[in-house]
């Protein structure tokens, strides 16, 4: 067993920290002050090529695996930008993964080169006020029409909504009511964001400023035939398919925040001196900020674990899932104890340890919730009944 870190991951790592770090915790800072999208920083990444590392060489991307993509946003979120340099970038790479397994040639052609190439950005529309984790009970419904279908219904939670001019929509096609099974029925699109027909209201929250959360209420919107992904009624098994990259990608990005607040506090504790000797060689600062080493490097490895798993084709569900649980724990605890560690300082702007506190919080809670991943893992790994 080789725990040695590949030549490829090494290579990964540094070619983005060179596009990243170009982007100081300066810009970071204006962008959680302003809400503006990072353009910059995603012009910057799409010109590095790294947008397509998951995409299929021949639409223009790397083709390469979860393990490689963990590493990339990793890297991303190490440096400053937390969820929002990460959320910049991460939407890119699972979030589209229906079109490059169930798309046509003539979609895939017509969208992900675009997609790549930064051209486009894409908003998803998948979660609903009433529906919330329970996908199967979406409401928002897709009326077969001759040429194409007319949707109305509403999303929220609908990621960079502000800027994007694609989305990814998931609608009823038939009603739940109607269905053999809850996951019946369920169809996906992907299609131009008309805001003649979609209204998108921002959601002021507590981190990712710079990448917008949105309530969006789609009335008569028009998408033809050719933005439906697949078949009719076979979107909820489509959408599965990127469930546990993501998994694996948010925990990859929760310990590289951590790991960023990790390693400000502890030069903090090296240069804070207090009753004329630094505050790092009190026991009480350091076993704290050890024990958040220790929960970070154990994430990692189970991240790395399901990356490769699924990368092999094997089943990954309780290892990403844990994965996402584990890094999003540490992550969060890492932060928390960066700011505790400044003490006073923690909770200024400017020492950018609060702003990882808040970034990183959403980790615990999307794209899936703690206690739904214990539950699968109850039923899933050790056999338990079923508590939902």
């Amino acid at each position: 067993m080789d725990f040695s870190i590949p030549d490829d991951h090494v290579a990964i790592r540094d070619g983005v920290a060179a596009v990243v770090k170009r982007f100081d915790d300066e810009y970071w800072l204006a962008r959680d002050e302003d809400g503006e999208f990072p353009r910059e920083f995603h012009r910057a990444m799409a010109e590095a090529g790294w947008l397509g590392i998951t995409m299929p060489p021949e639409y223009g991307g790397a083709g390469l695996g979860v393990a490689e993509a963990s590493v990339m946003m990793h890297e991303i979120a190490s440096h400053g930008g937390g969820m929002a340099a990460a959320s910049t970038v991460h939407i890119n790479l699972f979030g589209p993964h229906p079109i490059v397994v169930f798309g046509t040639a003539e979609q895939k052609q017509r969208w992900i080169p675009r997609l790549v190439e930064g051209l486009d950005q894409c908003a998803f529309g998948f979660t609903e006020p009433d529906a919330g984790l329970n996908t199967t009970a979406i409401k928002t419904f897709a009326q077969k029409v001759p040429g194409g279908y007319r949707v109305h219904g509403q999303k929220v939670w609908t990621s960079t909504a502000q800027v994007a001019n694609k989305i990814m929509l998931l609608t009823r096609t038939t009603r739940l009511e109607d269905c053999a099974r809850p996951t019946d029925g369920i169809t996906i699109f992907y299609t131009d964001l008309d805001r003649s027909k979609i209204e998108v209201r921002r959601i002021p929250k507590m981190g990712r400023k710079a990448v917008d959360s949105n309530a969006i209420f789609i009335d008569d919107l028009f998408i033809p035939d050719g933005d439906r992904i697949g078949e009719e009624g076979k979107g909820f098994s489509y959408i599965l398919h990127s469930l546990n990259p993501e998994r694996l990608l948010v925990a990859a990005e929760a310990i590289g925040i951590g790991q960023d607040a990790l390693r400000r506090a502890t030069q903090y504790a090296r240069d804070r001196i207090v009753f004329d000797r630094p505050i790092g060689q009190n026991q009480g600062i350091q076993h704290p900020l050890a024990e958040r080493w220790m929960a970070l490097e154990a994430a990692w490895a189970m991240v790395m674990k399901g990356a490769w798993l699924y990368d092999q084709h094997k089943p990954c569900g309780a290892e990403a899932n844990t994965a996402k649980f584990l890094g999003a724990r540490a992550g969060h605890d890492a932060c928390l104890q960066a700011v505790l560690t400044h003490g006073g300082f923690g909770y200024a702007k400017e020492y950018h340890v609060e702003r990882l506190l808040r970034e990183v919080t959403v980790t615990r809670i999307a794209p899936v919730t703690e206690q739904l991943i214990l539950c699968f893992i109850a039923e899933k790994v050790l056999d338990l009944p079923k508590s939902y």
